[in-house]
């Protein structure tokens, strides 16, 4: 098979020099542990939290910890990890740069080499053999569909196969600044914990409002988060509005917008994979669109792909 610039680079991403394995190899024992511990554990403290809500262990503190928490992280993914380290759907400042890639490790999806090297894999081979997380991979069977379902939505984190970074992320792995930040993604995983608990602990002066604060904007937060992104593998590319033609079957799923950040306008993303705004028609919410709009004003970061009437035309359903 003839590799193309898309599927050497990923959609978006720059591509290295010529074809190299998909695979690059499989996680040690430490390390599938770590995952297991970091995407099991903030999941039993999500199950955890519905008993804990109906009479104790929650304040409005931990309500406020966890909402800003949520959305810092989030956003960290969405700016940073997916359309500026991913897509370059617009350039940014050196600070800009760093912070947003602290920002998108505090959410504890991965380091940011190693999760735009998975993301760029899954563009380049998108609900074809070789994406990591496409639910159609099994057929279209009801027990298929179920169990693609899950493969999507967070099975495919426990492949121990490991994106090779080297063809789908080298540009971050020749950023000093980036490999710095990926190396240290046990200490923003620490802080992203911590730092809560401190806050919690400091305003109500008790061990206690370090505690509930840990969990909520802690453990509960994480997992909300990572149920919120796998949705988008999930969810958004089993079923949806296609009003953009792409060559897969990424949709919108308007009602996962607000806390998806704008990314659940998966269409129009797969579409056309560098444009800064995902949700283009009128009411549809995208507050990471937003927040680069006002990088953009502060001049912290240029060169932003915001879409065009023509652009828009060009990838429209029924467009010729």
């Amino acid at each position: 098979m003839t590799t193309t610039l898309e599927e050497t680079s990923g959609t978006g991403g720059p591509a290295s020099k010529g074809p190299k394995p998909i695979i690059s190899g499989r996680r040690n024992g430490w390390t599938q542990f770590g995952v297991y511990v970091f995407i099991l554990t903030p999941f039993a403290a999500l199950i955890a939290a519905v008993p804990l809500a109906w009479g104790w262990g929650l304040s409005w503190l931990d309500v406020a910890l966890a909402a800003v928490f949520f959305y810092f992280t989030g956003h960290g993914v969405t700016v940073g990890y997916h359309r500026y380290f991913t897509h370059g759907s617009y350039k940014a400042k050196r600070p800009l740069k760093i912070f947003l890639a602290i920002a998108g490790s505090m959410a504890v999806q991965g380091p940011p080499i190693t999760w735009v090297a998975d993301h760029r894999r899954h563009h380049a081979f998108s609900d074809r053999e070789g994406d990591p997380h496409s639910p159609w991979l099994y057929g279209t069977s009801p027990v298929a569909m179920a169990k693609g379902f899950w493969h999507a939505h967070m099975g495919w984190v426990f492949d121990r196969d490991t994106t090779n970074k080297e063809r789908f992320a080298p540009d971050l792995m020749a950023d000093k600044d980036i490999v710095r930040v990926n190396n240290l993604f046990w200490l923003w995983t620490v802080i992203s914990f911590l730092l809560p608990a401190l806050i919690g602990g400091l305003a109500t002066w008790s061990w206690w409002g370090a505690l509930t604060a840990f969990f909520w904007a802690g453990f509960v937060r994480v997992a909300i988060l990572h149920h919120v992104t796998w949705s988008t593998n999930s969810i958004c590319h089993m079923i949806g509005d296609r009003p953009f033609v792409s060559r897969d079957k990424a949709a919108n799923v308007w009602p996962l917008a607000i806390l998806s950040f704008g990314e659940s306008w998966h269409n129009l993303h797969h579409a056309d994979p560098t444009c800064a705004r995902h949700g283009v028609k009128k009411g549809q919410i995208d507050t990471s669109a937003r927040i680069i709009w006002f990088f953009e004003k502060f001049g912290w970061v240029h060169n932003v792909r915001w879409p065009t009437p023509q652009r828009l035309a060009k990838i429209s359903a029924g467009a010729e």
